[in-house]
């Protein structure tokens, strides 16, 4: 295994992509001790009785790469400075989120899908918007939380850890984008996160083991086919696209074995990547 190209001045290697890896490939002999997760069993589930959030710009209603939403919220403000979830009657401002959620629903096509809107038009938000939206969906207990956005601010690192650990704790899978930029952002780099970077390889279930943290999976991210507005499609590239191949993916897995802890699907995430050996 050669050592990623770039080092931070803390001297951890970080590796956002697959291509980041002088030789572009990843080799790992790790293996499993008994049976691992049958592959089959896998690709049968289709998500059944598993609940999905997608934190994010919105989703449109009923786009046909989406269907019907299992409910759609947003996280506002009030006079008082308080964030609040309430019903949302707006959909998607920027399209980001109907493409993550369209992918989801194309690997998970029975699980449900809920909306939970923290940014705005031209992808932007506030810290608090993503720490009331994150405290909510933990609440409410969801299987599988994903998060193909980050921040980068210091000061909500706390709060956002002690959430992020919660929701680990209660059972819900929280799956998080790295930035495609090289700096720090949260909540992805935390341990009791599954943490996507993208890889370049067309097929939607190739998902690949990363034995360099802290980016933990490679799952499909550039000139991916997406739901945009207004009914509409596009290509797009980034880690936010690859993050919810794994989403999707996790929810496969819940579909199949339900009560599973986050830890025991992560593992199982390992198993089932292509350059994992498994045990005979």
């Amino acid at each position: 295994m050669t050592t990623p190209h770039w080092t931070p001045a803390g001297g951890e290697p970080l590796t956002w992509r697959l291509t980041d890896l002088a030789d572009g490939s990843l080799q790992s002999v790790t293996s499993w001790p008994g049976s691992a997760l049958p592959d089959p069993a896998l690709a049968r589930s289709t998500g059944a009785g598993v609940r999905v959030c997608v934190l994010d710009s919105g989703v449109v209603p009923d786009h046909p790469q989406v269907g019907r939403l299992g409910g759609s919220y947003t996280v506002t403000a009030g006079p008082d400075g308080v964030h609040v979830v309430e019903p949302d009657g707006i959909g998607d401002t920027c399209g980001h989120g109907t493409a993550c959620a369209g992918i989801i629903r194309s690997l998970a096509p029975d699980c449900e899908l809920v909306s939970l809107r923290v940014l705005g038009a031209g992808f932007t938000g506030t810290g608090e918007a993503l720490l009331a939206g994150l405290r909510w969906a933990v609440e409410q207990r969801f299987d599988v939380i994903n998060m193909s956005l980050s921040t980068t601010r210091r000061d909500f690192v706390l709060r956002l850890h002690q959430l992020a650990d919660s929701a680990y704790f209660a059972g819900s899978l929280l799956v998080a984008s790295a930035h495609n930029l090289r700096i720090e952002s949260f909540p992805w780099r935390f341990s009791s996160v599954i943490s996507v970077g993208s890889h370049d390889r067309p097929d939607p279930l190739h998902l690949l083991y990363n034995p360099v943290p802290p980016v933990e999976f490679f799952a499909r991210g550039v000139e991916v086919p997406v739901a945009w507005l207004e009914g509409g499609t596009r290509r797009c590239t980034g880690n936010s696209f690859a993050t919810p191949h794994v989403a999707g993916l996790c929810a496969r897995i819940l579909g199949s074995y339900p009560g599973l802890t986050p830890f025991q699907v992560k593992s199982l995430l390992h198993l089932t990547a292509a350059n994992v050996r498994r045990a005979p």
